[in-house]
């Protein structure tokens, strides 16, 4: 799926709250005057000492052993060219935040104001005591040969030249599959490289290490063949310089088996690809636009595999798949070097994790139940969570057969689980519901359009078909501020309830028919459709709109209302209830209620316990509950401790096979040790609690609200608990990510709440 981005938007991004994308966090408290003793002067003293007796200790007492170094110069970034250091930076930020999230390595970015490559190359290799290795960036060719070599050769740690080996490490891997899926042998092809810069020099070097003859590659420039009849060849293209009489791409291509593109768009024809052998492999890598149109391509060639470097189309090759892992591997066994079996080790490791059934997260991630090895993937994707425990132990592995590994990995099955830690595959919910959502967009109206953060955030969910946005409001506010931020919403249905007589009196009646007897006259009733909140719950209900999003701009009571009114509970609930999930490093965790139910009875916190363990459920999370009190399984006296201890000796009676314990108090329900120490008979001394159930509004609503002030936790929420259909109250002021992520949960409620009247249907 290709992602519109917008100028402005890009920029915003960039700059908006700290400038840039990276920070510089601590890893140890930092809250006591014994804390800063520790960690300067005069504490720091000892690990200083220990480190100047033995070097290696750096690893033991620093953040080395997980730091990587992002390095250019900026001489040939992205498509940019030479746009200099200054420029280069936030696509350096960026590959660091990528290092973080793919492989949890920490990373600096560093932008040298020098394009000597000696120079380069001494200031680098100074820099190697901070560093656990480099990754060097966007440094044009041939300067990038001669800068990666000398600095492998100088330095006692892994360096890698990403732009050369990125890509030919991932297209190696669609490579040997691809030969595998038709039958050809790797050493009887012959090859066409169009292009010669660093990305193709490494390619082809790699193609040769996997079985490719050196004489079957006819590689391009921009005159034409690289041939042995050319003058003044540089080293680099001289080493690919073919005998063949051949002159142009048009003749190269004849006949060939394979063609890969590292060039510029455009440049391969509908007729070169028909002159090709049969079942040719086409990799056009040009970025943004390849050598040629993918759908153009396919529709030339029944026969042929194709590969791009668009996330629109399938076998993406994209660096992610490699270098974070490549460098993950390197660091864990503290290898001196990245040498060659470690790169082919990344690239076999690649090909056999594309043969393996594919999971259904990443399945739902990329909106298809249809992934699997064939001509259409080649290569896993990118947001494979496998990749790390696949490609790093292989890497790993290789550097210890090696003698490149000074650390080696004893125990494989620990080193997996620290795999999955480092990256926080628990930590992945909102994305695995934003994945969900994509699967099957709904209908989601928003009743407060006539706001820009509504009206950018229905642009996100439109963009990246998380749902289809219903805009409720002024239409000539929105259309004006649309204008004004330059949105591009024209797909979008806007509704403005003053224009829509025939919706207006329909809803009207009907509200007037459930309030009748309420008090409410049908005057009342039409004077009720004219609250947005009451408007939009009426389209839910009629079946116009699949999920219900307000409370941006509203305090929560007035929003939920009308929703409550006219839509109501899910039957056999009696109350619903507002949860939060809190995330932060330790894990998500699911607080309820925090939004609705001032004063609970015990009866009714029964209600509470069941909502939020479905709602924990929804998220695909298994609830651990602690009903928490300011007592301890009887230790203090009280209204509350007494009416937890009840809704706890109901609950269990209710849900026998929930794990619950209560009273107890927040800190010990979260901490394992405290209770196998002081209350071995804990239901939660085996794992902790992950679903807090508050005795009462306030206690929740402070709790949730100082961990997002002062506690550095993200949330999501509030999350309506216990409606018949899907309505969801937005936390007043919420961010356009805070939007986007209600609406995905909103799409996913709707998913499932047709999954629900389907089933009733059939019954």
């Amino acid at each position: 799926m290709s992602i519109k981005i917008r100028k402005q938007d890009a920029l915003n991004y960039h700059m908006q709250g700290q400038p840039g994308k990276v920070e510089v966090v601590p890893t140890k408290k930092m809250s006591t005057q014994l804390d800063l003793a520790l960690a300067y002067s005069p504490g720091v003293a000892e690990p200083c000492k220990e480190i100047h007796a033995n070097k290696e200790d750096v690893y033991k007492y620093t953040a080395k052993g997980n730091l990587v170094a992002v390095i250019s110069n900026g001489t040939a970034v992205l498509g940019l060219g030479d746009i200099g250091p200054e420029a280069a930076k936030p696509v350096m930020e960026g590959k660091a935040v990528l290092f973080k999230k793919f492989a949890g390595i920490d990373s600096f970015d560093i932008e040298i104001d020098e394009k000597d490559p000696d120079q380069f190359i001494k200031i680098v290799k100074a820099l190697e005591p901070t560093f656990g290795g480099v990754n060097l960036e966007d440094i044009k060719a041939p300067e990038c040969f001669k800068i990666e070599t000398a600095l492998r050769e100088k330095m006692n740690i892994p360096i890698m030249h990403d732009d050369q080996h990125g890509t030919a490490i991932i297209s190696s891997a669609a490579l040997l599959n691809a030969l595998e899926l038709i039958g050809k042998k790797i050493d009887k092809i012959v090859m066409v490289v169009n292009g010669a810069g660093a990305a193709a020099i490494s390619c082809s070097r790699l193609y040769i290490a996997l079985g490719v003859k050196k004489e079957n590659i006819i590689m391009c420039d921009s005159k034409g063949v690289i041939s042995t009849s050319r003058k003044n060849l540089d080293a680099t293209k001289a080493e690919f310089a073919t005998s063949r009489s051949v002159s142009s791409l048009q003749e190269a291509v004849k006949g060939a088996d394979v063609f890969v593109g590292l060039s510029v768009a455009d440049i391969l024809t509908p007729d070169d690809i028909l002159a090709m052998a049969k079942d040719p492999i086409v990799f056009a890598l040009a970025n943004p636009n390849p050598e040629i149109a993918y759908d153009l391509a396919m529709k030339t060639r029944p026969d042929l595999i194709m590969a791009t470097g668009r996330s629109d189309h399938p076998n993406q090759v994209n660096n992610v798949l490699g270098f974070p892992y490549i460098f993950r591997g390197a660091l864990d066994v503290r290898a001196t070097g990245i040498n060659e079996a470690m790169k082919l080790a990344a690239v076999r490791a690649l090909a056999e994790l594309a043969k393996e059934p594919v999971p259904d997260s990443v399945m739902m991630a990329y909106g298809t139940d249809k992934l699997g090895f064939g001509k259409e993937y080649l290569i896993p994707k990118p947001m494979d969570t496998r990749l790390i425990t696949t490609i790093a132990p292989a890497v790993a592995k290789a550097a210890m057969e090696s003698g490149v590994a000074t650390r080696p990995v004893n125990d494989w099955g620990s080193y997996h689980d620290e795999l999955q830690k480092r990256i926080g595959i628990d930590q992945k919910l909102i994305t695995n519901i934003i994945d969900r959502a994509k699967k099957a967009p709904k209908r989601v109206v928003f009743a407060e359009a006539d706001n820009h953060k509504i009206l950018k955030a229905a642009q996100v969910v439109q963009d990246e078909k998380i749902a289809v946005p219903i805009l409720l409001g002024n239409r000539s506010i929105i259309e004006q501020l649309i204008k004004e931020h330059n949105l591009e919403l024209d797909e979008c249905t806007i509704i403005d309830p003053r224009e829509d007589k025939n919706r207006d009196q329909r809803y009207a009646q009907a509200y007037y028919e459930k309030r009748q007897r309420k008090g409410v006259t049908y005057a009342d009733a039409e004077r009720a459709m004219r609250d947005r909140n009451a408007f939009g719950a009426m389209m839910v209900e009629f079946g116009e709109a699949d999920a219900f999003i307000s409370g941006l701009t509203r305090d929560y009571s007035k929003t939920i209302l009308p929703a409550l009114q006219i839509i109501g509970m899910r039957p056999n609930v009696s109350r619903v209830a507002g949860m939060y999930i809190i995330m932060n490093k330790k894990g998500n965790f699911f607080f309820a209620d925090c939004t609705v139910n001032v004063d609970p009875t015990p009866e009714e916190l029964v209600g509470i316990i069941g909502l939020t363990m479905r709602g924990a459920k929804f998220f695909e999370a298994a609830p651990r509950v602690a009903v928490l009190s300011y007592s301890n399984f009887g230790s203090s006296k009280g209204d509350v401790p007494e009416k937890t201890r009840k809704a706890v000796h109901l609950a269990k009676q209710k849900y026998p096979d929930l794990i619950i314990e209560g009273d107890i108090q927040a800190n010990v329900a979260l901490d394992v040790e405290l209770q196998r120490e002081q209350y071995p008979f804990s239901a939660l001394s085996k794992e902790g609690a992950n679903t807090l159930i508050f005795p009462n509004l306030a206690s929740a609503n402070i709790a949730y609200k100082l961990l997002m002030e002062i506690g550095g936790a993200e949330t999501i929420g509030p999350i309506l608990l216990g409606m018949r259909k899907p309505v969801h109250i937005l936390q007043l002021g919420s961010s356009i990510r805070e939007i986007v992520n209600m609406t995905a949960i909103a799409v996913v409620d709707a998913q499932l709440q047709e999954e629900r009247e389907l089933a009733a249907a059939v019954k």
